[in-house]
């Protein structure tokens, strides 16, 4: 079981859902969920394909609308801001997409710059350089700087990706299925990585997740979407404890010992 970090403030809110609804024609995805996530927290959030999982995150970063409800993500109701206030709120939130969203045509170190270049014109280049090299040792990757993504694994284009949201400096860290397409020796790397940008960051993560390894390693709390809505929150052996069948079937199917 993943222990509870010192610097978690339970008291401090950072992400705050209320009856939040999302709907794609017929198919109802998000059906009023409420939740809240304290600062320098990891939560993970568990669910089959299909359930609404990274639906979810993409409302916390303003790339989807709700159809009801809010998120309130550092004190801002993601869905009410103009694009400036969003852009500004965005630099705050790391998203780490599942399939890492690295330019193919860019080495790493230009890929790490890109977003570097775009949001803090005034850096000098000694500055740049600096925070990407720092960013690629945090991952330890520091030997790909000059590589291109075609010649890096599945496990070091995740890795990759991780550094270029953490090169912003972010509050929040937004984790869409990290141990995705991975063998279990790279996804306990990716797992252990996400536990050590939480230390070193004192980030507040939202990790979204099918994996129960993934969940249990890195989740200080974990929370289980089913059907639209959270069935069960709570600490990993808790929610797993509970004889709800509709939890103890995902258990199952996962074959986690």
């Amino acid at each position: 079981m993943k222990p509870t970090p010192p610097h978690i403030e339970p008291d401090n809110i950072v992400i705050s859902i209320r009856d939040l609804e999302k709907s794609f024609g017929h198919n109802h995805v998000l059906q009023g969920i409420n939740l809240d996530i304290c600062q320098g927290e990891n939560l993970a959030v568990l669910g089959r394909s299909g359930t609404g999982k990274s639906v979810l995150i993409k409302i916390l970063a303003g790339l989807l609308k709700p159809d009801k409800g809010t998120a309130i993500v550092l004190g801002k109701d993601v869905a009410t801001l103009n694009y400036k206030e969003l852009d500004d709120l965005r630099l705050k939130i790391g998203f780490s997409f599942q399939n890492s969203a690295l330019y193919d045509s860019m080495t790493v170190e230009e890929n790490l710059q890109f977003p570097l270049v775009r949001h803090f014109k005034h850096l000098t280049s000694e500055q740049a350089d600096k925070a990407v090299k720092e960013a690629l040792k945090a991952v330890g990757l520091s030997h790909a700087i000059h590589q291109l993504p075609s010649e890096l694994s599945g496990g070091q284009r995740k890795r990759i990706g991780i550094a270029r949201t953490l090169i912003l400096q972010p509050q929040i860290m937004l984790y869409d299925e990290p141990t995705a397409g991975l063998d279990p020796i790279t996804s306990m790397e990716i797992n252990n990585l996400i536990n050590d940008v939480q230390q070193q960051y004192h980030t507040t993560s939202v990790i979204i997740t099918h994996d129960l390894t993934c969940a249990k390693a890195t989740g200080d709390r974990v929370a289980v979407l089913l059907d639209g809505r959270f069935v069960n929150v709570g600490r990993f052996a808790t929610v797993f404890a509970s004889e709800d069948e509709r939890i103890k079937s995902f258990y199952d199917y996962n074959f986690i010992t």
